[in-house]
């Protein structure tokens, strides 16, 4: 309730439109259940909505070709996607993986806050 309160009230910093984009928002004068449930309706849509984008986007990146600098449209400067991109993808990935897997094995509490091992009722 009050981080929306407090990421809302941001927009109200834009000059002579941010009270009336805050009100929009919030759908009144304050945050209340409308305005949660308008939230979590966003923030379930959202993801759809990106991969919906996504998938349009590679569909024409398919059917047009990606953007070439030198201004040649032969074939013999294309370069398959499958396998150099794939494994250069699938290779970074693995990299990073190791790395997480690695900082989680070796230092568990590296990125901890230090207030998390204070016992809640001494």
């Amino acid at each position: 309730f009050w981080g929306a309160t407090v990421i809302t009230n941001l927009l109200s910093a834009i000059p002579s439109l941010g009270v009336m984009l805050v009100n929009w928002i919030w759908g009144g004068f304050a945050v209340d259940n409308a305005t949660l449930t308008r939230f979590y309706t966003f923030h379930f849509l959202l993801p759809f909505v990106i991969l919906m984008m996504t998938m349009i986007h590679l569909l024409f990146l398919h059917q047009t070709g990606s953007n070439n600098p030198l201004g040649l449209n032969s074939n013999l400067d294309k370069i398959p996607f499958h396998p150099f991109f794939t494994f250069k993808d699938l290779i970074g990935f693995i990299v990073l993986l190791f790395l997480l897997v690695m900082l989680t094995l070796t230092n568990p509490y590296l990125l901890g806050d230090p207030d998390n091992f204070i016992p809640a009722n001494p």
